[in-house]
């Protein structure tokens, strides 16, 4: 967990779903880690949850890609953070 706090921004891309649907931010997200490169190990997933909550659950309970190491809710409730298989 400690190798977490080391990722350098160019080991890192920010996704923003933001207004938009769950099938539009499904497919961003999706198309995200598809051509995410090989470097990458991070993606920080930004949903809001003031807004409702159907972003925020696709994102940590519905979402699923071979890429996904784990899943990582941090304090901050309007983000989520996706790790990666190297």
């Amino acid at each position: 967990m400690l190798d977490d706090m080391f990722i350098t921004d160019e080991e890192r891309i920010v996704v923003d779903l933001h207004d938009m649907q769950e099938e539009e931010a499904r497919f961003y997200l999706e198309r995200a880690i598809d051509t995410a490169t090989e470097k990458i190990k991070e993606v920080v997933v930004i949903h809001g949850y003031r807004q409702g909550q159907v972003i925020l659950n696709m994102v940590r309970k519905n979402f699923n890609h071979k890429r996904i190491e784990k899943k990582v809710i941090p304090f901050n409730k309007g983000i989520t953070l996706i790790y990666l298989k190297q």
